[in-house]
């Protein structure tokens, strides 16, 4: 037993090592579009790099063909994992902002300032209408011309969805500061249609 998980715990432990050391080289030197994609590109590039050497070097013999496929979907996920549970949370994580701005205002803010400083300050300092419209883009779920934002088919599929399961599977009393509630399985369903949201395409002479 003991045998068998050195046998994947030192391959995979090679490969956590191999990551981080790809992503380093990545967020430090090279251009990122959008932090998760870049992570998985990371994650499988370094499952490339382990595999090169797993096969020049003598470890195919110590491996039967189905503890090698085995593996390499194992590290495939732990890269995966890796990429969601670290970059991603961290770079997209509201909860995260919120901590580091106490940090940054001595460990203590006004619980009633909280609203203004989401407003106000996290959309600002984290380039939060940015990031997203990036990600979108790069994702295929929006196309940006002529002044306009415009869903493509691929977004509309996923707005759909999203839309079906928060209001079907989500928690219907969800804890809100003191009072269970099921608003955000519909969030919108109170709000009207802003015209001046509406987008007109700017004609250019």
């Amino acid at each position: 037993m003991k045998k068998c998980m050195l046998k994947l715990l030192i391959p995979a432990s090679i490969y956590v090592l191999l990551f981080l050391i790809v992503y380093l080289i990545h967020v430090n030197f090279l251009e990122i579009n959008v932090i998760f994609y870049a992570a998985i590109f990371d994650a499988t590039l370094s499952l490339i790099l382990f595999a090169i050497i797993f096969f020049l070097t003598k470890w195919p013999n110590y491996y039967n063909t189905l503890e090698i496929l085995q593996s390499f979907i194992i590290f495939l996920l732990i890269g995966y994992s890796l990429s969601i549970s670290l970059p991603t949370v961290i770079d997209r994580s509201l909860s995260f902002y919120i901590l580091e701005k106490i940090s940054a205002h001595n460990g203590s803010i006004k619980s009633s300032a909280m609203r203004d400083i989401f407003i106000n300050d996290y959309i600002n300092e984290y380039k939060l209408v940015e990031v997203r419209i990036t990600e979108q883009v790069e994702s295929g779920t929006i196309e940006v011309q002529d002044g306009c934002i415009n869903l493509t088919s691929k977004g509309e599929f996923i707005a759909s969805f999203s839309s079906y399961f928060r209001k079907n599977f989500l928690g219907k009393k969800r804890l809100l500061l003191d009072e269970y509630t099921d608003v955000l399985t519909d969030p919108l369903k109170n709000s009207t249609l802003n015209t001046e949201y509406l987008c007109t395409p700017e004609i250019t002479n």
